[in-house]
């Protein structure tokens, strides 16, 4: 059984770089799980940008919905894996399922059982969410819900959670 943990933070944090250095830590091939989509020019260059910086010991996964279904086959070989970010993968999933909160919870809920069987650390990527103000819209509020949901039901499934503020990881558990 290898360790998950769960790291959150807010928007430029970061928790990415973070996770990515903790990754490195670990001697061997490593595997950077991508939920983002390049749905316009600035996505993709950043995507490009974020590839250029991780390096040539990265293999990459590109999966914005099927984390369960792919994760375990790509970790294969892999001495960790940063999965970045969890927030987006929670977006892909609520406008998939026609933004219904129950399948996308559901859908978290498989991915943490899985959580156990994978071979090699995970390091979880998040957004905290649900700082700021509350949102003006329905739409937004219940995504912050649910990432609010989803952030706890992964923080308990994990062996280590921590929040990153200002660069600075605080360690929750």
């Amino acid at each position: 059984m290898a360790a998950t943990i769960f790291i959150t933070g807010g928007t430029r944090s970061g928790k990415s770089d973070y996770a990515q250095r903790r990754a490195e830590a670990h001697p061997g091939p490593l595997l950077y799980v991508a939920t983002a989509t390049p749905g316009d020019a600035e996505m993709a260059a950043r995507i490009a940008r974020h590839r250029i910086a991780r390096g040539e010991r990265w293999d990459v996964l590109e999966e914005p919905l099927d984390l369960a279904g792919r994760l375990p086959s790509a970790m294969a070989g892999a001495a960790a894996a940063v999965l970045d970010c969890v927030t987006l993968w929670l977006s892909n999933l609520y406008f998939a399922h026609g933004e219904e909160r129950a399948p996308v919870l559901r859908e978290v809920e498989g991915f943490c059982r899985l959580l156990p069987t994978l071979t090699a650390p995970l390091y979880l990527v998040s957004n905290e969410v649900g700082y700021g103000i509350v949102p003006e819209n329905r739409l937004a509020r219940e995504f912050r819900d649910l990432a609010g949901e989803a952030n706890q039901l992964l923080a308990a499934a994990a062996d280590e959670a921590w929040l990153v503020v200002a660069g600075l990881p605080l360690r929750l558990k």
